[in-house]
This record gives structure tokens, C-alpha cells and sequence, in this order.
């Protein structure tokens, strides 16, 4: 197969930096679509309806997240066979994972726009957001399949190499998303559910030009419209190594909504500055989660090629530039956050103020958060999607739930500030244990390659 990058040779460090460059472009246009909607209505709408917009970002997440981490286990898989030469089982994950795509959008879309409302009341959210906040939400999940479509689509793309296809597309789309949002806010007075409607248009733009790219290759990638259907093992190793990532990316988000929960009673003023700063939070955490990607594919390919040896090595380089990456930006983001904060709330110096206090127990300490999210992506390219899992359900989810039960029910500490130091500790202790596993299963994975190769020397 031709691809831009040489997983399997040459030096890895230029190989690894030119292919996620790309990956962090793309995934900060993505995060602009939300940045646009918060700041045009931040600007045109006021506070109110920057605290609707972020009250649904947990929860989305939460639902969305479960079946992204699909399309992870479709990544893993798809690297796999490819670094084994394996076109055939390259074609089938292509045309299985398409529908996958639409299966899981069709999911989404059935239970975002019916409940809604019902899940934000779950949450706690208050009375004077709660309706903008339904609005969105049901017409962002009437257009997410689109979302799913595309995050299929784009991980068959960087299995294969191509990481420069979806940063153009996201481009696209992310100008068409800034245009639209200004149009529908701006002109027709449509608040939040014009940026929504413009998010979902703009999204719909990219998934069907990833697709156009898909059909347009010439390799065992190339998509073939009428071929799709569910191929059983490769659906089956799609699901055994997507289902425990999007377990774990779930847990994450439920661990996230319940700590949404609690900053939502505190009020409107303090939900408008933590709804900001998670959303630059946003740009630092993609900026480190692409080399998680690019662990994945470089891993998956390598480990399919049977050059364990490689795999340290870019266990080690990952976890370095992850977290030069993340110190820098998420120390650069504090720095200059009074400044960015505004400009996503121009009407209230206290929310700007909170939103500080959130960047500053969680920007400053991210590179944690990245070199973690490495390990998981150098095991789950070794095949290995359980293990990170319950990792993450009893480190980073449970510690978290369980410190908003108890420390933060101590009346001293039910502060803002006391929710959100549970992140850094909950990193610190999770990356810890998944280095420990990600090192014992490298060393079982090259032990039985090593004897694999003996015994067919003596045969």
C-alpha cells in the first residue's frame, strides 16, 4: 500500500511529528465549531446563553463518546492489517465500518433528541438555562450522524497514513461553521439554535467529503458504496477493541457530568466561567490526545509488522512529546487566560474570574493527563482494550466520584476548587498504573513473538 508515512521505517521521531502535526490542526478545527458557538453567543447573546451551550458539553459527551470509541477500535484494527500486509481484512473493516457509523449516528440521534431535556433536569441545570440548553442539544443530535460518519471515516484515513485529507476538510467545514453561525445568530436573532443549526451543517460538509476521499483511493482503503455491509470478524474486532474504549470514554464523561452537576449549583455566573474554560481547556487537550492517536496507529502498524523492538521506542517518543506539548500549552493557556476568557464572556468579570481558577488546577498540570492517554494508545495498539479500561474506571472515574462523595461533601471543602483538584490527582495516579501495564504487556507481546519466530525456524 502507498501511504505519506513510514510507520515501519526510518527514523521515528520526523515520522512521528510530521503525522501528528496534522492531527492537531484538525482536532482544533473541531474544537472551533463549539469555540464559534460560545463566542458569537457570548458576544450577541450574553452569559446566559454561554452557560446553555457548555451545559451540554459534559452530557454530550458522555453520550457521543461511547460510540467514538468505535471508530478508535476500527483505527487499532484497521493499522493492525494494515502493517500485516492483510488487504483483505483492510477491505472488510472499510465497508463494515461505514454502517457501523450510521448504526451508531442512528442511536444517538433517537435518544439525544427525545431525552434531552430529561437528562439536563438530571444534571441539575438551572431553570433560566434549561431551555436554551434543550434547544441545542436536540438539534445538535439531530445531525449527529454526520459526526459519527466522519470520525469512522477519518480513522480509516489516519490508519492508512493520511492525515492531511481531514485537516483540509475540517478546514472547509470549520470556515462554512464561523460563516453560518454569524449569519444565523447575527441576522436571524436565532440564539443558540442557530449556532447548533450551523455546527450540524458544517459537520454534514465534512463527513461527506471524507467519504468522497474514501472512495477516490486506490489501495485496500478504497471505499466502494454498494460493498458495504457487517463483515462478523471484523465487526467482532471492531467491538472487542472499541467497546472498552468507549466504556472507558463514557466513564469519563459520567465522572465529568456528575462534577458538571455539582459546578451547576453554583450558579449561572460560576457555569459560564467553567464552560469557557473548559472549552480552551479543549485545544490544550487535543494538542497532547493526538499523539495518543498517533501512538495507536504507529503501535498498530508495528505490531502487525511484528517490529516489537519499534514499539518502545515510540512508547518513549510519544510520552516526550506529549509532555513538551502539553506543559507548554497548557501553561501558555494560563498564562494568557484573563485574555482568552473574555473573549468568550465580554459581559461578566466573575465568570472570567472562576474560569481562571478552573485553568489553573487544570491546564498547568495537563501533561499528565497526555502521557496517560499515550499509554493507552501504545496498549490498545498491541491488541490490548481491556486493560486501559479498568484502569480508567478505578483511577481516573472512580477516584473522581468517589472524592466528589466524600471530600467534597465536607463542608470546608465544597468549593469549586475542591472539585476540580480531583483531576490532577485522579492523572497522576492513572497514568502511573497504565505505564506499569503497558510495560508487563510489551514485554509478553515481544516474548511471544520472539518465541513465534523460533518455532518457525525449526519448522
Amino acid at each position: 500500500m502507498k501511504r505519506k508515512y513510514s510507520m515501519l521505517q526510518g527514523p521515528l521521531l520526523p515520522s512521528i511529528i510530521s503525522y501528528t502535526i496534522p492531527i492537531i490542526l484538525t482536532s482544533i478545527l473541531q474544537l472551533l465549531f463549539n469555540a464559534a458557538d460560545l463566542i458569537v453567543v457570548g458576544q450577541h447573546c450574553g452569559s446566559i446563553s454561554v452557560a446553555a451551550v457548555g451545559a451540554t458539553g459534559s452530557l454530550t459527551s458522555l453520550l457521543v463518546n461511547f460510540f467514538v470509541g468505535f471508530s478508535v477500535g476500527e483505527g487499532a484494527t484497521m493499522a493492525n492489517a494494515i502493517g500485516s500486509r492483510d488487504d483483505k481484512t483492510a477491505h472488510r473493516i472499510v465497508h463494515t465500518a461505514i454502517p457501523t457509523a450510521l448504526v451508531c449516528g442512528g442511536v444517538l440521534t433517537v435518544v439525544g433528541v427525545c431525552f434531552s431535556e430529561t437528562f439536563l433536569i438530571w444534571m441539575g441545570t438551572p431553570e433560566n438555562v434549561l431551555p436554551l440548553s434543550a434547544v441545542y442539544m436536540k438539534i445538535y443530535f439531530g445531525g449527529i450522524l454526520f459526526t459519527m460518519v466522519y470520525n469512522f471515516s477519518a480513522a480509516i484515513l489516519r490508519a492508512a497514513g493520511d492525515t492531511k485529507s481531514p485537516l483540509l476538510f475540517l478546514s472547509i467545514s470549520g470556515v462554512v461553521n464561523v460563516l453560518l453561525n454569524l449569519l444565523f445568530v447575527k441576522v436571524f436573532h436565532m440564539d443558540v439554535a442557530g449556532v447548533a443549526l450551523a455546527t450540524t451543517i458544517s459537520q454534514a460538509i465534512s463527513a461527506a467529503l471524507t467519504v468522497l476521499a474514501l472512495t477516490r483511493r486506490i489501495d485496500a482503503c478504497k471505499l466502494r458504496l454498494h460493498k458495504m455491509r457487517f463483515y462478523g470478524p471484523q465487526l467482532a474486532k471492531i467491538v472487542s477493541q472499541g467497546l472498552p474504549a468507549g466504556i472507558q470514554s463514557s466513564l469519563f464523561s459520567i465522572s465529568n457530568t456528575i462534577i458538571q452537576s455539582s459546578v451547576n449549583s453554583f450558579g449561572d455566573v460560576l457555569m459560564s466561567g467553567n464552560a469557557a474554560a473548559q472549552n480552551i481547556e479543549g485545544f490544550v487537550y487535543v494538542s497532547m490526545d493526538a499523539f495518543s492517536q498517533t501512538a495507536i496507529n504507529f503501535t498498530g502498524q508495528n505490531a502487525g509488522a511484528g517490529q516489537y523492538p519499534r514499539i518502545k521506542k515510540i512508547l518513549w517518543m510519544c510520552l516526550v512529546c506529549v509532555a513538551v506539548v502539553g506543559f507548554a500549552v497548557g501553561g501558555g493557556a494560563y498564562l494568557l487566560a484573563p485574555q482568552l476568557l473574555s473573549i468568550y464572556i465580554p459581559d461578566s468579570s466573575e465568570s472570567v474570574a472562576w474560569g481562571i481558577i478552573r485553568m489553573l488546577y487544570l491546564c498547568v498540570p495537563y501533561f499528565i493527563c497526555g502521557m496517560m492517554n499515550v499509554t493507552t494508545g501504545v496498549l490498545r495498539g498491541m491488541g490490548a482494550s481491556v486493560a486501559p479500561m479498568v484502569i480508567s474506571i478505578l483511577g481516573a472515574c472512580g477516584l473522581r466520584v468517589a472524592w466528589i462523595y466524600t471530600v467534597f461533601q465536607i463542608p470546608a471543602y465544597h468549593t469549586p476548587e475542591s472539585l476540580y483538584v480531583s483531576y490532577p490527582i485522579s492523572w497522576i495516579v492513572t497514568f502511573l498504573a497504565q505505564f506499569v501495564v503497558c510495560l508487563i504487556v510489551y514485554r509478553r507481546r515481544m516474548a511471544a513473538h520472539t518465541q513465534a519466530l523460533k518455532l518457525e525456524d525449526q519448522h
